[in-house]
């Protein structure tokens, strides 16, 4: 009998947060094999990162239910489903107990940075016999290179560690890597391990989203406490409304309440607004960072340190010889693109999906969690228990299993603009991000850029209009 047949399949799954996790638990009660290969010391090695961020879900959304039942029979009491975790407790009331009083104890190797994947055998040109070859895996660990064969392998590595640049073209702003030293990517612990860096500083954070958000409000707390702390938002695009999220009509209180809290800082004029600010260039100017704005000559924020909170990208170059269909703007599966497209999907609510919208030309081959949305942003923990359950279905041949994904995401409340319950930015010069009316160029008068900076100015400009200085009684 062929030994494909009397063995069960091995799955290499790539990255031990959350998502890897529940798809190691799903593989087990298949009755398959899975191998987790995990870059960092220890499981949640990304999530450790932001551990000091509270979660906008509460537990009955942030625990896998394969995962729940392995924990069962360790005898781990479940967190109260409506309390809402930090990154912290994630890690250690869930995710380490997962790791380590469970049969997945045996199953998952920390300190095993994966390096490449390819096929036995088989160069990524090469057709005939290849989905029967297994997948070979080669990482690094404490005693050199080694190598893994697995019958199928899921990539949950995330996109944590693959951030998004401070330059608005997608590409770092001339300048970015000299500056490194006062750049902070993602969401720094301004409150906590990083509050040295950032008490009584001109801070800009650039970024539209939850991050950005997050670490704008935590500024505002750090001001409360340190009140020399300036606070500068810099957004790419024209509506700072948009940041704001669907306040009560959010389906998430927390992530609701986030932003509502947000408008109310913004309205009031504690965080100075730079709307439509694309920047270009970084440079250093004594101990300061000059943040210039594209299209705009002139315009510009001086800061003392700059937080960029601008999304993520999937770290695919470990991927070359695995044959890969992506969407070209998204660099998800194409399947999935329309379903989470920002550009055209406002909601909140993606349609159900699983291993069919997640398969790739590698038979065999499977993205999985943040990673398989690429670009995308607004990702749900459950939406990747569900692809995990799904994708684990369909590699042990139930196919009809797979094909059955039930999931319904909570609405954010936000459908092509602010919800009413929010005022909106009270901007008469129309939130150009500008310190004056629009011109016909896009761009206010060069002297009015010199209150973009974080320097105390001798006079407000008279046409200010709460973006670069106070506004005119």
């Amino acid at each position: 009998m062929p030994d494909s047949i009397t063995r069960p399949k091995t799955v290499a799954v790539i990255g031990a947060g959350p998502v890897g996790l529940a798809a190691a638990a799903h593989l087990l009660e298949r009755g398959l094999e899975p191998v987790v290969l995990e870059a960092g010391a220890s499981v949640g090695h990304a999530v450790r990162q932001w551990r000091h961020v509270r979660m906008f879900s509460p537990w009955e959304y942030n625990i896998d239910k394969a995962a729940e039942r392995l924990l069962a029979g360790a005898g781990w009491n479940r967190p109260q489903p409506d309390h809402y975790p930090t990154g912290a407790e994630l890690v250690e009331q869930y995710l380490e107990p997962l790791a380590t009083r469970t049969p997945l104890k045996d199953r998952i190797r920390t300190q095993s940075l994966v390096t490449a994947i390819g096929r036995a055998g088989f160069d990524k040109v090469k057709t005939r016999g290849r989905d029967a070859a297994p997948f070979e895996i080669r990482y690094q660990n404490g005693k050199g290179p080694e190598v893994l064969r697995a019958d199928a392998v899921i990539d949950a590595t995330g996109t944590w560690f693959s951030p998004n640049p401070a330059g608005a073209n997608g590409l770092p702003a001339l300048g970015e890597h000299e500056a490194q030293d006062r750049i902070a990517y993602g969401m720094p612990d301004v409150l906590g391990r990083d509050r040295a860096r950032y008490a009584g500083r001109c801070v800009a954070v650039l970024g539209a989203g939850h991050s950005a958000v997050g670490t704008l409000i935590d500024l505002a707390r750090l001001q409360d406490e340190v009140p020399a702390t300036r606070i500068v938002w810099l957004l790419r695009g024209e509506s700072p409304e948009k940041s704001f999220g669907g306040g009560a009509a959010d389906q998430l209180s927390a992530r609701g309440a986030l932003g509502t809290a947000f408008a109310n800082l913004v309205t009031s004029g504690r965080i100075q607004t730079e709307s439509g600010f694309r920047v270009s260039r970084i440079a250093r100017e004594g101990e300061r960072l000059v943040v210039a704005a594209a299209g705009c000559p002139g315009r510009h924020v001086a800061v003392d340190e700059l937080v960029v909170s601008t999304g993520f990208r999937p770290d695919l170059d470990f991927l070359r010889e695995i044959r890969l269909s992506l969407d070209p703007a998204l660099e998800c599966p194409p399947a999935l693109a329309p379903l989470i497209d920002p550009n055209e999907h406002s909601c909140g609510s993606v349609r159900p999906h699983g291993a069919r919208e997640l398969v790739q030309p590698e038979s065999g081959f499977y993205f999985a969690g943040m990673k398989s949305y690429g670009r995308a942003p607004t990702f749900l923990m459950m939406t990747g228990y569900e692809q995990v359950r799904s994708i684990a279905a369909e590699i042990a041949g139930d196919h009809e299993a797979a094909r059955k994904v039930e999931l319904v995401l909570p609405e954010t409340g936000v459908c092509n603009g602010a919800p009413a319950s929010l005022a909106p930015l009270n901007t008469d010069a129309a939130a150009s991000g500008c310190c004056g009316p629009v011109a016909t160029s896009g761009c206010a008068a060069p002297a009015a850029t010199a209150a973009s900076s974080c320097g105390a100015p001798a006079k407000p400009a008279p046409q200010a209009t709460g973006c670069c200085g106070p506004k005119a009684s």
